[in-house]
């Protein structure tokens, strides 16, 4: 049965389909293909990445796993009870989240780490179903486009809820029966951003230190 949230399959964007399969010819050891969400079924936090990259989440098949950007990442995640263990090497080492899950605004790996808008809209639909149907309390946003993917899936105007790192917007309910969620924003864990110091480990574990406090809320 196919799952609303992902395909594994998928070529609706011909040039993401076209670059993958020539990443396969290149690395035949690589996944290099649509990059399933890694986590906690029932997850109250979701984190939105941008889109995976060449040599960690395309060649491992999990996202942000070996490459740089998942070093801050699952790091903290350790640090605050989101995960197991504090590194990420490979799909099936043994780290588990709790009570978090990650997925990417788009699924595949687009050249030069730089989806077209056309490929963000495409893929929505996706990150759409893990909102509907997850239902998360809050989501994690790393960075711009990641946040407005967020709110297209949701059928919100950008206008309404702009980006900036540490910020935090109440999202309405998604149906009579789904409450509402609280988007937090942060830069994304990027090698530039962090490298350049635009992100800092005290940055970022500020972000989540809010977030484990409004999941300690009942």
């Amino acid at each position: 049965m196919m799952r609303a949230d992902y395909d594994p399959g998928c070529t609706d964007c011909p040039r993401l389909a076209q670059f993958l399969a020539q990443v396969r010819r290149a690395h035949p050891d690589y996944h290099a293909r649509p990059v399933p969400p890694f986590g906690d079924p029932a997850a109250e936090l979701l984190i939105v990445g941008l889109a995976p990259g060449m040599h960690g989440a395309n060649r491992t098949g999990r996202p942000f796993t070996g490459d740089h950007a998942g070093i801050l990442l699952y790091s903290s995640l350790h640090a605050y009870g989101f995960a197991s263990q504090a590194v990420s090497v490979a799909a099936d080492d043994s780290l588990r989240l709790v009570r978090c899950r990650i997925s990417n605004a788009v699924k595949c790996l687009p050249p030069q780490n730089k989806p077209q808008p056309d490929e963000i809209r495409r893929c929505n639909r996706y990150l759409a179903a893990e909102l509907r149907e997850r239902a998360p309390r809050v989501v994690l946003a790393l960075g711009s486009i990641a946040h407005d993917a967020v709110l297209m899936a949701r059928g919100l105007k950008r206008s309404a809820y702009k980006f900036a790192h540490h910020a935090l917007h109440d999202l309405p309910p998604m149906s009579e029966t789904v409450a509402g969620m609280k988007l937090y924003d942060s830069y994304h864990c990027s090698r530039y951003n962090t490298q350049t110091k635009r992100l800092t480990e005290a940055m970022f574990h500020a972000v989540l230190r809010d977030i484990a406090a409004e999941l300690g809320k009942r």
